[in-house]
């Protein structure tokens, strides 16, 4: 990867096709409501992007990609896309995608041996959490030995906060519980794995606050700022970012739910300022990756 020529790094993309199995029943239902939630008419049509278009749409922006799909098997029936096979197309593009990976923290010790294999092997740089889907609190002790894993590779936790487009306007949510997604709950892992980077995803509505006083906290806890149109971002959020957590902010996406062309247009006419943009964008992530 030339960084000299990467002019950002989004680090929150998803990989959202199967690698090589057909969608399982329901899944199609599943994406039309993420579809309805983000206004993203592909995800409606059923035309979500490869891992391998999602290479070729960033190359072309100049912008690397953090990407990882989502392990949430036990709560939602979903067959995960392996692992293995998004670090491998990661490979493949490795001017322009950096491979994170998801395993669900119910999986217990086969989750951690996994955890260090995709590293040491396969040169996965994080691992994607999303307390909602996969059903647990953050804190919840049965996830420690995984963190430890992480922690010990020198990788990255990445969890979804706030509220979540899955299962929105779906009967009874497609039983996610928002509760499971509060900041706060980081604070104890913070705590409890020093040394663990820790990034809270999304600008974690109803919770913000708590987001903000986890990351201003805990040295080893980071924000992206993904999932929302920068021009939506609360005064408090903007605040912090162009102050206190200047250092921390990252940006992120979403893709393909949120477009970067999207987010970066209203990143424009947003009010950072101008000395906060460049961190953003892409010297605070290059930093918190070790590129």
């Amino acid at each position: 990867m030339n960084l000299d020529d990467i002019i950002a790094i989004d680090i929150h993309t998803h990989a959202e096709e199967p690698c090589d199995s057909c969608r399982d029943d329901g899944y199609n239902e599943f994406q039309s409501g993420m579809a309805a939630y983000f206004k993203n008419p592909a995800g409606a049509e059923g035309m979500l992007p490869t891992v391998q278009d999602t290479a070729a749409y960033y190359r072309e922006r100049r912008i690397a990609a953090v990407i990882f799909p989502v392990d949430a098997e036990r709560e939602t029936g979903f067959r995960r896309y392996h692992n293995e096979e998004v670090a491998q197309i990661c490979a493949e593009n490795d001017d322009i995608l950096i491979p994170f990976a998801s395993i669900d923290p119910w999986k217990g010790k086969v989750g951690v041996r996994e955890a260090r294999r995709l590293v040491r092997d396969f040169g996965v740089k994080g691992f994607k959490f999303h307390p909602t889907m996969q059903g647990f609190y953050p804190n919840d002790r049965m996830a420690y030995d995984l963190y430890e894993a992480i922690q010990d590779e020198g990788a990255i936790a990445l969890f979804h906060t706030g509220q979540t487009g899955v299962g929105s306007g779906m009967r009874g949510g497609m039983g996610m519980r928002l509760k499971f997604s509060n900041p706060m709950y980081l604070d104890d892992v913070a705590v409890d794995f020093p040394d663990l980077k820790i990034i809270l995803a999304h600008p974690s509505f109803p919770w913000q606050e708590e987001a903000l006083s986890v990351a201003t906290h805990k040295p080893n806890v980071y924000i992206d700022l993904s999932g929302w149109s920068p021009k939506y971002f609360p005064p408090i959020l903007m605040q912090y970012a162009n102050t206190m957590l200047r250092k921390k902010m990252l940006f992120g996406s979403d893709w393909p739910a949120i477009t970067p062309d999207r987010w970066l247009a209203d990143f424009e006419k947003a009010d950072f300022r101008d000395e906060v943009r460049p961190l953003i964008l892409k010297e605070n992530a290059k930093r918190l990756l070790n590129l």
